[in-house]
């Protein structure tokens, strides 16, 4: 029997505080879903105090959506890394003028994956895309096929902030990532857009972190998970598998879409008293008591825990 009466779930992501092991995730043009777009993310998430990930490709200058921070907040900044990398850079140190904390580095996406749903949707609603930008369009200016682990010294080389790398799926990459002195990764296929049949983030973390503990690179790098989070149990589940903390996108785009700011401070109300209650009822009161004991895990990863 144990104490659980009072639960802690506050913790440390790359040094700053947030109230809860969650982070909004960077998407891309939030404003299709209501008129404050990643604003009303981020009056949100100040709400709560929780971090927010701001996309490149938002609807808002960085500006408006930094300045809507409260204080004592933390954001961090997404960005696909183009082929012209002056373009890049400014987007960079713009980001860390406005105080962003993190550069979120996606790494997962060299080549636009077959978007099935995307294409349907621009059949069946063309008149909607005849008038957009060409940028907004054309994958080339978006993609760049030529990002490597040899980039790692340039980005060094042009900001002070942590360097996370999005959209990791490989335990070598991972390990690499460590010995590299990456500061953080987040385990993620893309919200499954990209490659179909990729493995979902949990599994790849349930391999991960054994290995890092082998190799003793366990606190070398953080570890996070951004998903398939849907529920506090699905939390508790990555947070005891040894991931720092998750991000959750879809969730607070659809509470938004449907309630706006008031849905998603609902929303991340939700995952707080679920997580909350789950860690009641397995009779843990702080993060640092979860460890991959908790959880059954079945399959291939098993023996490695």
């Amino acid at each position: 029997m144990v104490n659980v009466e009072h639960v802690d779930i506050s913790t440390k992501f790359l040094g700053s505080r947030t109230s809860a092991p969650i982070y909004i995730s960077a998407t891309a043009h939030a404003k299709l879903g209501d008129p404050g777009g990643e604003v009303t993310l981020t009056m949100a998430s100040n709400k709560h105090d929780i971090i927010q990930m701001i996309p490149l490709y938002s609807s808002f200058p960085l500006e408006d959506i930094t300045n809507a921070k409260g204080p004592d907040r933390t954001q961090w900044f997404q960005v696909y890394v183009k082929k012209d990398r002056n373009v890049t850079r400014r987007a960079i140190e713009n980001a860390e003028k406005h105080g962003c904390k993190a550069l979120c580095i996606t790494v997962d996406n060299p080549h636009l994956g077959s978007r099935e749903k995307v294409l349907r949707l621009q059949q069946s609603e063309s008149d909607e895309f005849e008038d957009a930008p060409a940028t907004e369009l054309d994958p080339s200016l978006i993609m760049n096929s030529t990002l490597s682990w040899d980039d790692i010294s340039w980005f060094r080389s042009i900001t002070k902030m942590a360097i996370v790398l999005k959209g990791v799926q490989r335990v070598e990459d991972v390990v690499k990532a460590a010995e590299c002195g990456i500061e953080a990764v987040i385990l993620s296929n893309h919200g499954g857009r990209q490659l179909e049949y990729s493995e979902p983030p949990i599994e790849v973390l349930a391999e991960v972190m054994p290995t890092l503990r082998e190799l003793g690179l366990h606190d070398k790098i953080e570890v996070y998970l951004d998903g398939g989070v849907r529920r506090g149990s699905d939390i508790l589940k990555a947070l005891c598998l040894g991931a720092r903390g998750v991000g959750i996108g879809r969730p607070f785009l659809y509470a938004m879409a449907g309630y706006g700011q008031k849905g998603v401070e609902r929303a991340i109300r939700i995952y707080k008293d679920e997580l909350e209650r789950n860690m009641r009822l397995i009779g843990c009161t702080s993060l640092d008591q979860l460890h991959p004991g908790l959880v059954k895990v079945l399959g291939q990863v098993r023996q490695k825990l």
